[in-house]
């Protein structure tokens, strides 16, 4: 009977003591799991924190890439207010190679750094009568045009306008330039008077805008009063760039795009 009750007592704490190890396991476990939990909160936390980072990498390459254009056309309003001032506030001319071609072209660096913006359309008006109240009697006439197609084109004259009604003048070193072609993306090239027709270099009527060539309806090109639709038929006065013969499409085509009712976005008019 003893040896019944040492075995049973020996049983129940086998017992206690495996159910004590079972308890103590599972709180190992429990304990192991809280920390493994803990671990993959902070694993989350950390991941979480570099998805941040790399969206925030990610939108400041954005804004990088998107001020970028920004930038550089700042630094090239810089860089043309700095040396050629002239130009700082041209809505047409906004890159520096352009003014350099310009320069190049009239070959007068007393005329150059001296000359102002002396008419814009946008600025004074869409009116050829004020083009002329701005321009005429000015000697040393450069005239930029801008179309709302982009190109970008124009002509230099030494004579200027004067006051005298319907009348041409003589200019042996007049020339028509294109800057930008808008469809070709041509290089900027310059276009002298054809020999023989030095007499026919501009014309002046009081409502037409700048004119420049021979031709009462086809001169090389010219803006009708309100200096927005404009014409052109060049090659009549002025050489043809090589390879392109005058009256055919390509021709007429050639500064603006098209030969007639090519509109203007801005007009600007440099003197002295």
């Amino acid at each position: 009977m003893d040896n019944n009750n040492n075995n049973n007592q020996n049983e129940n704490a086998n017992q206690n003591e495996n159910q004590n190890e079972m308890k103590n396991l599972e709180k190992k476990v429990d304990i192991q799991n809280k920390v493994i939990q803990d671990n993959q909160k902070e694993i989350e936390k950390k991941e979480k924190e570099i998805e941040d980072k790399n969206k925030d990498i990610e939108d400041l390459r954005k804004t990088i890439a998107e001020m970028k254009p920004v930038f550089e056309e700042f630094i090239k309003k810089m860089e043309i207010k700095e040396k050629f001032p002239q130009f700082s506030n041209s809505k047409i001319i906004k890159d520096i190679k352009y003014i350099k071609k310009l320069q190049e072209w009239i070959n007068d660096n007393d005329f150059f750094y001296k000359m102002k913006k002396g008419f814009s359309a946008k600025r004074d008006g869409f009116d050829s009568k004020k083009w002329h109240e701005a321009v005429d009697g000015k000697i040393r006439t450069l005239v930029i045009i801008k179309t709302t197609d982009n190109f970008i084109f124009g002509g230099f004259t030494r004579v200027g306008w004067n006051s005298e009604f319907n009348n041409y003048r003589r200019d042996s070193q007049a020339f028509i330039f294109s800057l930008r072609n808008g469809k070709e993306h041509r290089t900027p090239q310059k276009f002298t008077i054809k020999e023989g027709e030095e007499k026919y270099a501009i014309y002046y009527n009081l409502v037409r805008g700048p004119w420049f060539g021979k031709g009462e309806n086809n001169p090389d090109f010219y803006l009708m009063a309100n200096l927005q639709p404009g014409f052109s038929n060049f090659g009549n006065s002025y050489n043809l760039p090589d390879g392109i013969e005058y009256g055919t499409d390509e021709a007429r085509n050639y500064l603006a795009g098209f030969y007639c009712e090519w509109i203007v976005d801005e007009l600007e008019t440099y003197f002295i």
